[in-house]
């Protein structure tokens, strides 16, 4: 079988050369490194990572496979997913295609044969970038000249591209007409698929505001006892008050959240008013919305294993991140 050649171009100049595997085309984005050695699924379908090519650190990605239940939207968000080795014959029990097929059936644009420690030793010294990766185009200059073209992550409105377009509720029976098959509400328990416990009282009324957010952050509140509501990004103040929730969570998303005014007069406007909790792009603007102020960092957090200290007690734990600005503390 004939491999394709693929191209991922920088606006800095470099370039890295390797073989599609997924589906063809030409996609720019902001060219970021993931250092987890799994939940690759979970990247690729994550509304975070909307805008975003994505690189994996660790070097052999796909082996096994894809499946229903391990999406965290209703389809990938990435503008192009770079790896050093792909596996196209996956194993596992879970699996119900591979990872190349998934990404040709969803028009994600793939390139494997990369040295992907070269490449995210680059993005760190330099910091993270405008890209295009393509198949169509095999020309470096070419490529280097549309990518210094392509819009910067920086003041750009990324959530209007993920956030819903009508307000719905999520529960045991999912979410509608909207839900496709095999993306159900529950969390996910071993040999039993997707499902909320059986008996989970709902005791808390809470509103998400959906930036971007994701499937499991809602089974998990959900399974907590929470009923919610997810509204859209450009909801009123007004209109989320007259849903009479207990709480506010300002969910996760994508981009620069300084480039967000009309959420971040949203929040202002809800302070007070109820207990809220922000993550993500949601902790961002709640920092706003309250004076303060936010920054690019120079390549991000994005992994599964970034070591955060409690300075209160000196312990250092491992946690889950995936974000490339921050509020300053001062």
């Amino acid at each position: 079988m004939k491999r394709e050649k693929a191209i991922l171009a920088l606006e800095d100049g470099k370039i890295f050369e390797g073989w599609s595997f997924g589906a063809p085309g030409e996609r720019a984005g902001e060219v970021v490194f993931n250092t987890s050695m799994m939940g690759y699924q979970e990247v690729l379908t994550d509304p975070s990572y909307q805008g975003q090519i994505v690189t994996m650190t660790y070097p052999l990605i796909g082996n096994y496979g894809v499946n229903e239940e391990d999406q965290e939207s209703f389809g990938p968000h990435v503008e192009g997913f770079v790896v050093k080795e792909n596996c196209p014959f996956p194993s596992n029990w879970r699996s119900r295609g591979s990872l190349g097929d998934y990404l040709r059936d969803h028009g994600v644009v793939g390139i494997e044969g990369v040295d992907t420690r070269a490449l995210t030793k680059h993005l760190r010294t330099a910091g993270a970038m405008r890209g295009i990766l393509s198949t169509l185009d095999l020309d470096p200059s070419s490529l280097v000249e549309k990518a210094r073209r392509s819009p910067a992550m920086e003041g750009s409105d990324w959530v209007k591209a993920v956030t819903c377009s009508e307000p719905y509720e999520w529960g045991p029976e999912g979410v509608g007409k909207t839900r496709p098959a095999g993306t159900g509400p529950g969390l996910w328990e071993w040999g039993r698929g997707q499902a909320i416990p059986a008996g989970t009282e709902k005791k808390y009324r809470v509103v998400a505001m959906d930036f971007g957010i994701k499937h499991n952050i809602i089974r998990h509140l959900a399974s907590r006892g929470c009923q919610v509501r997810v509204v859209p990004a450009r909801s009123r103040p007004e209109e989320i008050l007259a849903l009479n929730p207990q709480g506010i969570f300002l969910s996760n998303g994508p981009g620069d959240p300084a480039a967000l005014p009309y959420i971040i007069e949203t929040v202002r406007a809800l302070l007070g008013k109820r207990p809220i909790f922000g993550i993500c792009l949601g902790h961002q603007l709640l920092g706003l919305a309250m004076g303060g102020r936010t920054y690019k960092l120079k390549f991000g957090h994005r992994g599964a294993n970034q070591p955060v200290k409690n300075l209160t007690n000196g312990r250092v734990e491992i946690t889950v991140q995936n974000h490339g600005f921050c509020v300053d503390l001062d």
